[in-house]
């Protein structure tokens, strides 16, 4: 393991609950009421890929402005109590960064949102590097961001480890061919998301303990009685 990748929202940051409540709102804002099915298929995509889902869905008449002025609105307000990290989130950054393995954000989020996020949730200054999908042309579940995290951290896409939490973020760190842990945030994995994972953890506490254990990082593992 030469580097690790790790996805923002729903894996480091518990922001993917504050998103699917402030697309719920909107959508009810809207006279949308039944839209659970279609905000859960946009877990873990990139905001002009769910603006495509939601015309596609709904027709031309779907007002785009109007869900995205209405989604900010919830959005900054539950911001406004604070950004919390992922149980484990902190201490798994902290061992990556004792142990000198070179670190990446991976993130379906845009660099604005993605500089200003990992600062509010206070662990900006301890990421080497974020890849956001301003930097390239197809977001997850396409492999670009994974690819191009790998090539700035001058690794290999197989020398690294993906850390994910939904679906489109492990198709894209498979497609790069690199092995993925999927912590899952809101949605548990399919069985064929399942098989592109190499292991399936409850929390980042869980990943710093099967990295220690596995000798990918220094530190005492502690045994249950």
């Amino acid at each position: 393991m030469a580097g690790v990748l790790l996805d923002m929202d729903g894996t480091l940051l518990d922001t993917e609950v504050i998103y699917l409540s402030s697309t719920m709102a909107a959508m009810n804002s809207l006279g949308y009421p039944d839209a659970m099915e279609i905000c859960h298929a946009m877990i873990g995509i990139p905001g002009p890929e769910c603006e495509a889902m939601l015309l596609s869905r709904y027709g031309p008449q779907f007002s785009i402005s109007g869900f995205n002025r209405e989604f900010v609105i919830h959005r900054d307000r539950l911001l406004e109590q604070g950004l919390p990290l992922k149980p484990g989130a902190s201490e798994l950054i902290d061992a990556l960064a004792d142990a000198q393995i070179p670190r990446a954000v991976v993130t379906s989020s845009s660099r604005k949102t993605a500089e200003r996020h990992l600062t509010l949730a206070g662990i900006r200054s301890r990421i080497e590097m974020v890849v956001t999908r301003d930097d390239v042309s197809r977001g997850k579940p396409a492999p670009d961001l994974y690819l191009l995290a790998a090539e700035r951290l001058s690794l290999a896409p197989q020398s690294c480890l993906a850390i994910e939490d939904s679906t489109p973020g492990i198709s894209a760190a498979h497609a790069a061919g690199i092995a993925a842990i999927m912590v899952p945030d809101i949605l548990q994995p399919t069985a064929d998301t399942r098989q592109m994972c190499a292991a399936v953890l409850p929390d980042l506490m869980a990943v710093l303990a099967l990295l220690r254990t596995q000798g990918f990082l220094p530190g005492r593992v502690l045994q249950a009685d």
